[in-house]
């Protein structure tokens, strides 16, 4: 079983679909003859050619609108957004042609388009480069949505992306790109809308999505006392409600570990229903660990301290499990 890069799980990804299928097409800035920002393409351009591996104009509507309509007319392309503040350009061509095709055409069109962007803080790009955004799709019917949290993560949830006949967003942490972990080829996909249950435990359950999986898994490992189901998310559209409720109905309190601000985050959507169907069977309040309301900073120290990192964590739900009361946040204590 190798150790393998995030980035280089994407690249073995890439390869095994386009292999299998020679309708899957790569497209982005920088994708083909410099294999990648990321070096997640590296090589590609090589085994399939330019018609394959295209390198585009920097132009984000242009290219993601061109995927729409390739998509459209039978070929199963994978744009790669270098940052995703960049699909900021271009939410008209995924919001409102791709994620709305299907029905509007009344089942006549498919659109297998997959969209990849490097995501998140931690690697000091600054404010405009360090965002995870996935607010801006979460809730958009016709999307599909997961976000990659080390390479057999990004390798099963990419391939399971390319595969399906409906519109994919697929999040890289970029922070984990360069991240080895254990990676066994053979535990192929991930199913779209399927949690992963990382740690098991009996006091309190974890849920994390992207970096903030391994943030959770060291709070857990780092804890005395107490013991945590550290659930994997993966999938944001559709999300593994079944999982989590029956994870939450064994211990009685759920903690959501984001990296993205507190208002507005996706936990908001999971703590409302986890209150709403498991209210009786609560010991205690829903806690959202999350980054504060404010830009992410740019130097290094701030940063650190701006993402809810593990001694963080393990502090938090330590005082969660033994009062069953919700703390403050850091930002409301140093006010």
């Amino acid at each position: 079983m190798p150790n393998l890069r995030m980035n280089q799980a994407v690249v073995c990804a890439l390869t095994d679909a386009m292999t299998e299928d020679s309708t899957v097409i790569l497209l982005g800035e920088d994708v083909a003859q410099a294999g990648g920002v990321f070096k997640t393409s590296e090589g590609l351009l090589d085994k399939f050619g330019p018609q394959r591996v295209r390198d585009t104009p920097i132009s984000e509507t242009g290219f993601i609108g061109a995927a729409v309509g390739a998509a459209a007319t039978g070929l199963r392309p994978v744009v790669e957004i270098m940052f995703v503040e960049f699909l900021g350009v271009a939410l008209d061509q995924i919001t409102t042609q791709a994620a709305q095709l299907h029905y509007l055409s009344r089942g006549q069109l498919k659109i297998p388009l997959v969209i990849r962007a490097s995501a998140g803080a931690g690697l000091g790009f600054g404010s405009q480069h360090s965002q995870t955004l996935e607010r801006w799709l979460f809730g958009t019917p016709g999307i599909k949505l997961c976000v990659a949290s080390g390479a057999q993560s990004a390798y099963g949830l990419l391939r399971s992306a390319i595969a399906d006949d409906n519109p994919v967003v697929v999040l890289e942490p970029r922070i984990l790109y360069g991240r080895r972990e254990k990676f066994e080829p053979s535990e192929s996909k991930i199913s779209l809308g399927q949690a992963r249950l990382i740690v098991g435990g009996k006091d309190v359950t974890v849920l994390g999505l992207g970096q903030t999986v391994g943030i959770a898994r060291e709070a857990a490992a780092a804890a005395s006392g107490w013991s945590a189901d550290v659930i994997d998310m993966s999938s944001l559209m559709p999300w593994d409600k079944g999982t989590i409720l029956e994870s939450v109905s064994r211990t009685g309190r759920l903690v959501i570990v984001e990296e993205n601000q507190f208002t507005g985050g996706w936990g908001g959507t999971v703590a409302s229903v986890v209150g709403s169907e498991l209210f009786r069977e609560l010991k205690a309040p829903v806690m959202r660990v999350t980054a504060p309301d404010i830009h992410i900073p740019h130097g290094a120290i701030l940063e650190s301290r701006y993402i809810p990192g593990p001694d963080y964590v393990t502090e938090q739900i330590t005082q969660l499990v033994s009062t069953d009361r919700l703390p403050s946040h850091w930002w409301e204590e140093r006010r």
